[in-house]
């Protein structure tokens, strides 16, 4: 049998004995040293199952593909467009990769201009860095109106919550459209005052996500600023 030494939520050390046995098994930020899974790093423990995985409390985003992300457009090209998404590294989309066809010729600004906000994919990250993403997925879109805010990627998991309850949640109090990017930038559109309760409550995930019983102080928070009661979704 094996045994879990730590709880979901816990910050832990390097070298930390997270589970003994083989029930368990290690993932990002950790490792196996015989019948023990150890930490070989500082972070939130995160617990998936059978798969103990530990994320990191600071520093920026490491793309990886497969990511959904919110990108600026900060140069175009000839052959596209280039993007900062909230990295040491900056993204590239080529023409051939947009939503739609584009003829040669074309005036790329009438699609993409620079300031230009999207929600785009990973689909390649290169040994050297060189990250391409693409606008293929019908969900995939440019971003108008609302506001940008950027958070700790590290936090993204703790403010989209399990299966997307906590995310869910704001959005039903607010009744604003709310994207989050795996890189840690966010979108919000709705009602000004409603995008700033957003924005607080974000703010305060972010804060308090190493926190045990996060969800019931933002279901507080929420029925405070919105004078609406709220119900958590129960998650297995």
């Amino acid at each position: 049998m094996g045994k879990l030494l730590v709880e979901d939520k816990t910050i832990v050390t390097p070298g930390e004995e997270l589970a003994e046995g083989m029930d368990f098994l290690p993932a990002e930020g950790t490792f196996r040293d015989k019948d023990k899974i150890l930490a070989s790093r500082m972070g939130l423990i995160h617990i998936e199952g059978r798969l103990i995985k530990i994320l990191r409390l600071s520093g920026r985003y490491i793309p990886k593909a497969g990511d959904t992300i919110i990108a600026k457009v900060t140069n175009i090209l000839m052959s596209g467009w280039t993007f900062d998404i909230n990295s040491s590294y900056s993204a590239m989309l080529s023409v051939k990769e947009a939503k739609e066809f584009i003829r040669r010729d074309a005036d790329l600004t009438k699609y993409y201009d620079i300031g230009d906000y999207i929600t785009t994919s990973i689909v390649k990250v290169t040994s050297q860095k060189l990250i391409d993403v693409s606008m293929k997925n019908p969900s995939l879109r440019k971003l108008t109106g609302g506001r940008i805010i950027n958070v700790n990627p590290n936090k993204v998991p703790r403010i989209i919550g399990k299966r997307g309850s906590m995310v869910s949640m704001i959005k039903n109090a607010t009744e604003c459209n709310i994207i989050v990017g795996q890189n840690g930038v966010i979108w919000i559109y709705g009602q000004p005052e409603n995008e700033i309760i957003v924005v607080n409550t974000i703010k305060m995930i972010e804060k308090e996500a190493h926190i045990s019983g996060l969800t019931e102080r933002i279901k507080t928070f929420l029925e405070k600023k919105t004078n609406k009661k709220i119900s958590i979704e129960k998650v297995e």
